[in-house]
């Protein structure tokens, strides 16, 4: 549990997924939803109201799309932690949502454990990218130039050995079949390898493996 409330501002232009969305927020104690807007321009003048932790916001709007009010917000409030939401198949907006400084992604029909963790994610200075996204959007991710400056960690090459495998998308019965191991020992590793890259998911692994070459694109596609 956080030590304050997270202030959050939603921007999307459909209502109905707003307030669906809004209910979800609203459920969690740690959150504080403090208003909701229909497109960039509505969005920046709510910021510059409320100054919000995390703004979730939808990418396609009229007016303003997601991709200029987040240069914006990024210029003017830059402490404000963006969450970019969209469809399937928008991979390219996507990247270009993180080369506007977004800190995550989230599919619009993501979980609701999802969108909470996203949330608490961003809000401490941790990037997260939604569990569904593309090996193509995450090979973007991993080039662009918002990517997070962070110390050398030392892997060992049992850990790189994992890693690798993680990258392939093998369940932690495969990579247990290949490395000689259990499936328990493997699933400490995965842990523990989280820990240390500070991602959450295997879409984080592999961007974190890209961008610091624990691994090719060539090795992936194997």
């Amino acid at each position: 549990m956080h030590e304050q409330e997270i202030k959050i501002i939603i921007a999307d232009d459909h209502e109905i997924f707003r307030d669906g969305l809004s209910l979800v927020l609203k459920k969690e104690k740690d959150f504080n939803l403090v208003d909701q807007a229909v497109n960039g321009i509505d969005l920046i003048n709510k910021i510059n109201i409320h100054h919000p932790d995390v703004v979730l916001t939808d990418i396609k709007m009229p007016g303003m799309d997601g991709i200029e009010a987040t240069k914006s917000i990024q210029e003017k409030f830059p402490n404000v932690k963006i969450i970019a939401l969209s469809m399937f198949d928008e991979d390219n907006l996507i990247a270009e949502m993180f080369e506007a400084g977004a800190k995550g992604y989230l599919l619009k029909n993501a979980h609701k454990n999802e969108i909470i963790e996203a949330v608490k994610t961003v809000y401490d200075d941790g990037n997260y990218f939604c569990e569904a996204a593309s090996m193509k959007l995450v090979k973007m991710l991993a080039k662009n130039k918002q990517s997070a400056k962070q110390p050398q960690i030392e892997f060992n090459d049992r850990e790189l050995d994992i890693i690798k495998l993680i990258c392939k998308q093998l369940t932690a019965q495969e990579i247990a079949d290949k490395v000689f191991l259990s499936k328990r020992t493997v699933e400490g590793y995965r842990m523990r390898i989280l820990e240390k890259m500070n991602v959450k998911n295997t879409a984080g692994v592999v961007v974190y493996a890209l961008r610091n070459q624990l691994i090719t694109e060539e090795e992936i596609l194997d």
